[in-house]
């Protein structure tokens, strides 16, 4: 286990906002999942993940929990006129959650 201060000194990424645009700061831009591993897998970025992330993590990346990080709560949404098997799916297994 860690906690917040005892990570590296590594920047946290940076995500694109609604409209595509990245934010102002230090950390290396990130489009999607596959490329954030590999940033933290070269040593460029930090991430502070749930814990239902480690399972998506390859061979070269480790968990470590950090007993102090904030709480994160995860949402999830979708047009409401979506008619989407793949979504009602998601959804259904979210809420027995």
């Amino acid at each position: 286990a860690a906690e917040v201060a005892g990570l590296p000194d590594l920047p946290l990424p940076r995500w694109p906002g609604r409209d595509g645009t990245y934010p102002d700061g230090p950390g290396p831009r990130a489009r999607d999942h596959a490329q954030l591993f590999q940033l933290i897998a070269l040593g460029r970025a930090c991430w502070i993940a749930p814990q239902s992330c480690r399972a998506q993590l390859g061979d070269d990346l480790a968990g470590v929990p950090v007993v102090d990080a904030p709480q994160v709560t995860t949402v999830i949404a979708w047009p409401p006129h979506s008619r989407s098997r793949a979504v009602a799916g998601l959804v259904r297994t979210a809420t027995r959650l």
